[in-house]
């Protein structure tokens, strides 16, 4: 049985502050890991620095040879089975990778499709099912279930949960956590901190430490109230000694001063012995981390129903894209659409707002006049934050309120969002959406790539402020936590 030992490990990018410090960690090759942690935290950086990508101080002693997903494909035109083969480090056969994805219940003919023609979530699975056809490395999973939609998580949940290889995780997915990882590892700001279990009881484990920090914290803050108070107090008995002084003239300024200075020698002493009382208190109390509110530009309606659809289909080049649907948004309602990829959902959403090219079978109706706030799944942004802005007609400072509200570093205002992260990115689309003054919100998976603070976020904002809200997700989780009713698409016949 190898390990991976981690000793006084210590990393920051040119010009930017340390991601780790001194961490200190033993991983088990047996483990099945769950790497959890905020956007930025460094999650991405710890697998690079496990691949030897990145120079760090400290050592990493470990004879484990890593395998990271996903892979880098060089050709995309090539066939899935040269493109997967050309990607992977060790030496693999045809039958090895058609075996695994017999395992995943894929059908091994997507082999003998052009990598480029599959879709996201099939990309996905192959290649899996190709690293984990070599049993001799350590796997690096990085966000494996983003281009995955419900039945597609499940399967690959399915799949490792009866693999045997150690493997370290990286995923917003809860419930696909809770049924994967023996471990979590969670990145807490600068230090690893390691606990057995699943998410659910990471969770559990973190809600408790919270519970006790807040209560220290609010004792410690009592006190050191307590002990500021009793400071003021010494000083302002020797400032009035002082004052005695100064103003009896008739009285013995000899006596008056000598007993003046010893007060106000005792009076200092007292007042050091309880700064450092204050300062002892004020080292003791505990940083913890509350979900903070997002604000959101939503403009009241007077329709009472702001969307409705009667019997609507799409169709394209012939082909219908799901059986006929109903349904209705009104002004406080949360409508989640659930399908499989490929079902129609972006197509439906884009029909609502005017931009499907195909045929729409059936009713849309859109109250008149109302203004859509949309959060795409696939964007491309680029320029500054500042010209971003401009460009669709919003206020910058809002903008960047809400950004820093999702945890942007204010560093990263003056990045290129081109050049940012894909979670960046992401929240630069999510707060475009809460920063447009809007009627009617339609969000086309707002949680790829959101951390699971981030999503925190967005629950508590929609469970307080009840935005009318059109969203498909594949995240079960949020779709329990908001949805107030949910509508299946059928792939059309």
């Amino acid at each position: 049985m190898e390990s991976i030992s981690i000793q006084n490990l210590s990393f920051a990018y040119p010009g930017q502050p340390e991601l780790f410090k001194n961490c200190n960690l033993n991983i088990d090759d047996s483990w099945q890991l769950g790497l959890l942690g905020r956007n930025g935290r460094g999650k991405t950086t710890l697998m690079k620095i496990l691949l030897g990508e990145l120079d760090y101080t400290g050592k990493i002693n470990s004879r484990l040879a890593f395998c990271y997903f996903p892979l880098a494909i060089g050709d995309v035109n090539q066939l899935t089975a040269e493109a997967l083969v050309d990607a992977v480090p060790g030496q693999l056969e045809l039958w090895q990778i058609e075996r695994e994805l017999n395992l995943m219940k894929v059908d091994p003919a997507l082999l003998w499709q052009p990598y480029g023609t599959l879709s996201g979530g099939e990309q996905t699975k192959v290649q899996l099912a190709t690293l984990f056809a070599q049993t001799d490395f350590f796997m690096l999973l990085d966000e494996p279930t983003n281009h995955l939609d419900q039945q597609g998580r499940q399967q690959v949940a399915d799949y490792l949960n009866n693999k045997q290889q150690g493997l370290i995780v990286t995923s917003h997915d809860r419930d696909f956590l809770d049924q994967v990882v023996d471990h979590t590892l969670v990145i807490e700001r600068h230090d690893l901190v390691l606990s057995h279990g699943n998410y659910s009881a990471y969770f559990a484990q973190k809600q408790r430490r919270d519970q006790e920090a807040i209560a220290s914290n609010h004792h410690l803050k009592a006190e050191i109230k307590d002990l500021a108070r009793s400071r003021q107090q010494r000083l302002q008995w020797a400032q009035r000694a002082e004052g005695e002084k100064k103003h009896n003239s008739h009285a013995d300024k000899g006596f008056i001063g000598a007993k003046a200075a010893k007060m106000m020698k005792k009076t200092i002493t007292t007042s050091n012995r309880l700064s450092k009382a204050i300062d002892e208190r004020q080292g003791l109390l505990k940083e913890v981390e509350t979900i903070e509110s997002l604000p959101i530009n939503m403009v009241a309606s007077h329709h009472s129903t702001l969307v409705n659809l009667d019997r609507v289909s799409l169709t394209i080049n012939e082909r219908r894209l799901f059986d006929p649907i109903s349904l209705t948004v009104g002004p406080h309602e949360q409508v989640a659409v659930i399908g499989p990829n490929g079902a129609g959902k972006s197509s439906l959403f884009r029909a609502i707002a005017g931009h499907f090219n195909g045929q729409v079978n059936g009713q849309i109706d859109i109250a008149h006049g109302i203004k859509i706030s949309y959060v795409h799944q696939q964007f491309q942004h680029h320029g500054s934050l500042a010209s971003f802005a401009k460009d669709n007609q919003l206020s910058y400072e809002t903008l960047l309120t809400i950004l820093r509200k999702l945890g942007m570093e204010r560093r990263t205002f003056t990045v290129p969002i081109e050049e940012m992260s894909m979670g960046q990115q992401k929240k630069v689309e999510i707060a475009r959406s809460l920063a447009t003054p809007s009627q009617l919100y339609i969000w086309d998976e707002p949680l790829n790539y959101l951390d699971t603070y981030n999503q925190d976020q967005l629950i508590q904002l929609i469970k307080e402020m009840r935005p009318p809200l059109l969203f498909t997700e594949h995240d079960q989780h949020f779709i329990q936590a908001v949805a107030s009713q949910k509508v299946q698409l059928f792939p059309g016949k």
